[in-house]
């Protein structure tokens, strides 16, 4: 049995002849539990807001993308390019075209990102899972038909039930210059079929049209501005892209979907580690009720420090003492702060306490939670050496001062 455990317990949990240490003790470890609950909760949000953000993405973005370096379209019938869909590990590729246009709906008028894609669209992304009015049509077998973000049919007070076309204004490429504006533009007509919402700056941006349509208006016969691929489940991705940008050489640029929104995951990356340091440095300055307790507490045992050393502890053996009560301290209450932490995880992942907007303007209506078990190891790491650490400073201060003391009086 470790009798230098044992004595710590003993003075941890037993009555002092200073009622105040029993209380400073407990706010000790009230103090490092609340600080690993906050960690633990304040993280898990952050890896939901980043999943949700991701799901949104994927619903639009491919796993890969591949453009031009140079200019904005080229032409995909190429043997390198056709070689990409035989790659074991690609699902499908998607041909899209996209350019900047004008839309009229109505006597309303608002700029766009026309975006044509070919019939492996719904497949390769999950667009059609994010329809909030009418149905992911493209063709439907009489007429072409668009798909608009709820941004843009706000902006353009579109209604699928009704039966009016949106007009759609975009420059002619080989246009020359004219005293009448309109020859100068090239126009079509499509009528809508469906609205989805995945992320404001999508919604507020982007119309999908058949890819055929897109080229009838701007122009092209087979050029597309990007190749938009999906990989197999298990692929990754970053290997994935490496092999294709081998192939394809540095005439086209491939990026992944996080490439894509590179800066975006960079900055929420930053802020959770901001969060984690502020977090982080909040423990440290409540580590310091541990150091107070300690401090104390020796100060209160100074005679049972005289009475062990007689009963022939070492210096050690009595350091031990009051290392292993800091210990106690910052492991008990970050193993506390560790399952209070969890369990309101899963009450707000099952129930949903804490609401987002009561209005209902956001993707969800509750803040996203998500665990993962890498950041609840690295925040009870954190506690655990801050309280270690914080548990060995009046240690080696007062303990020393008395044992040395004890030495001089011999």
């Amino acid at each position: 049995m470790n009798l230098s455990a044992f004595v710590a317990r003993r003075y941890l949990f037993s009555k002092k002849s200073h009622n105040i240490i029993n209380i400073i003790s407990a706010i000790s470890l009230v103090g490092v539990m609340v600080c690993t609950m906050a960690l633990i909760i304040v993280l898990s949000v952050f890896n939901g807001f980043d999943s949700l953000i991701k799901s949104m993405f994927s619903n639009f973005d491919p796993d890969i993308k591949i453009t031009p370096a140079q200019g904005k379209v080229f032409d995909p019938q190429t043997d390198t390019l056709r070689q990409i869909s035989q790659l074991s590990y690609v699902d499908c590729v998607c041909e899209t075209l996209e350019e900047n246009v004008l839309l009229e709906y109505d006597k309303h008028m608002q700029p766009a990102t026309l975006k044509g894609v070919s019939e492996q669209y719904s497949r390769l992304t999950g667009i059609d899972t994010t329809i909030i009015s009418g149905e992911f049509v493209l063709d439907n077998g009489h007429r072409q038909m668009a798909v608009l973000g709820a941004g843009l049919a706000y902006y353009l007070s579109v209604n699928v039930n009704f039966i009016s076309s949106i007009r759609i204004y975009v420059p002619k490429r080989n246009g020359r210059i004219s005293m009448n504006p309109e020859r100068a533009f090239s126009n079509s007509y499509i009528f809508p079929s469906g609205i989805f919402a995945i992320q404001q700056e999508i919604d507020n941006r982007y119309m999908l049209v058949p890819i055929d349509f897109a080229r009838n208006l701007l122009d092209y016969s087979t050029q597309v501005s990007a190749l938009e691929l999906k990989l197999k489940p298990g692929t990754d991705r970053d290997r994935a892209r490496d092999e294709i940008s081998a192939m394809v050489g540095d005439d086209y640029v491939v990026r992944t979907q996080y490439q894509q929104h590179e800066m975006l995951y960079k900055v929420m990356k930053s802020e959770k580690f901001a969060i984690f340091l502020i977090l982080t440095f909040i423990l440290i300055i409540g580590s310091f009720n541990m150091i107070g307790s300690l401090s104390m507490l020796i100060i209160d045992k100074k005679n049972d420090i005289a009475t062990l050393n007689s009963l022939g502890f070492d210096r050690k053996g009595i350091q031990r003492i009051f290392i292993y009560e800091g210990w106690i301290i910052s492991i008990g209450g970050a193993i506390l702060g560790l399952l209070l932490g969890l369990l309101v995880c899963w009450l707000q992942q099952t129930y949903g306490f804490l609401k987002l907007d009561s209005m209902g303007t956001f993707v969800v209506s509750n803040y996203p939670v998500k665990i993962i078990w890498t950041d609840l190891l690295l925040a009870l790491a954190t506690v655990v050496v801050i309280g270690l650490v914080a548990s060995w400073y009046p240690n080696r201060l007062f303990t020393k001062r008395y044992l040395d003391g004890m030495d001089n009086a011999e």
